[in-house]
């Protein structure tokens, strides 16, 4: 007989980062958000006080450490460190968005591995377990010495793409790093699959290349897992359309849709950018006609019920 460990009370906390989507993974959960002040004193520096009992309690914290990064990086640590020394059972750090993925490896002469350091500074920090959304690289599970529970968006925004009635249709990749990603949505979608070949000129800037595919005449859907700047997306809209595609859509799981992101959608051929809320959507981004935030509140709770009651959650995206 397998005896699960007991932790106490299930409660849910959230940072200041994405109040929404804490807000909707609680109504998922059937409870309301647990109560903490957060706020800032005038020369910056955060406070934090839990205003309820968490001994005992099995504690999860919600916070996208999404721009500004490191003001919501650091908020997340302050509040690990409180329910710990608050005697929770277990501390859980929920990340729809885990800043810093993409510094995943030393690419150049000295430089960090800061998606590395981050996980460091969780894990000192108090966390005792990890539950986060589409990493920017599956690797950086082993930067952690603790569980990591890795969820997938996919599902969320399929399910919107096929509503969407997109035929016919050709999934695109950006690059080719993003093409084991792009695949898995075709076979899902049982469609065509091609790849935009592009070689980086400088920092944000891209450079298409070609399209290795056949799009002429037919519907794309470029899907990438972030979108910051949309330098990317914009080149490989321009590159697919001079390569013959009629309609063009997006999907993405993180919309950073920083710096010149918003004016670049509005100014593009793209009809539509599927998303989801792992990240706040900004006024800027609210006004955006073509952006269709999905929420991924529903998945998150149903991972949280299933890691607090102990059970399978490999078979939410399986």
């Amino acid at each position: 007989m397998t005896l699960r460990v007991p932790y106490g009370e299930l409660k849910v906390f959230g940072g200041r980062a994405h109040p929404s989507l804490t807000g909707e993974i609680c109504r998922a959960l059937g409870r309301e958000a647990g109560r903490v002040t957060l706020y800032n004193f005038s020369d910056g520096e955060n406070y934090c006080q839990i205003e309820e009992n968490v001994r005992g309690a099995d504690v999860f914290v919600v916070q996208p450490t999404c721009p500004p990064v490191n003001a919501n990086l650091m908020e997340l640590l302050i509040m690990l460190d409180a329910f710990k020394r608050s005697s929770a059972s277990r501390v859980t750090a929920v990340l729809p968005y885990y800043g810093y993925a993409r510094q995943d490896r030393k690419d150049k002469p000295r430089v960090p591995i800061t998606a590395k350091l981050v996980a460091d500074l969780l894990q000192s920090a108090g966390a005792d377990r990890i539950l986060a959304v589409d990493l920017h690289a599956a690797q950086i599970q082993g930067f952690f010495d603790i569980p990591v529970d890795h969820l997938f968006a996919s599902s969320v925004l399929l399910d919107a793409i096929r509503d969407a009635k997109l035929d016919p249709l050709t999934v695109v990749s950006p690059d080719a790093g993003g093409v084991e990603r792009a695949r898995a949505f075709a076979k899902r979608l049982g469609v065509s699959l091609a790849i935009v070949d592009k070689r980086r000129k400088g920092k944000n800037e891209v450079e298409v290349m070609h399209v290795i595919g056949d799009v002429r005449g037919r519907n794309v859907l470029i899907v990438d897992d972030i979108i910051d700047t949309a330098g990317t997306l914009i080149n490989t809209v321009a590159a697919l359309k001079e390569a013959g595609a009629e309609r063009v859509f997006a999907g993405c799981v993180h919309a950073v849709l920083s710096g010149p992101a918003i004016d670049r959608l509005n100014a593009s051929a793209i009809e539509k950018v599927f998303c989801s809320n792992s990240l706040p959507i900004d006024e800027k981004g609210a006004r955006c006609p073509i952006l269709v935030p999905l929420s991924i509140g529903p998945l998150l709770g149903e991972a949280i019920h299933r890691i607090h009651e102990g059970t399978s959650v490999s078979s939410l995206f399986v």
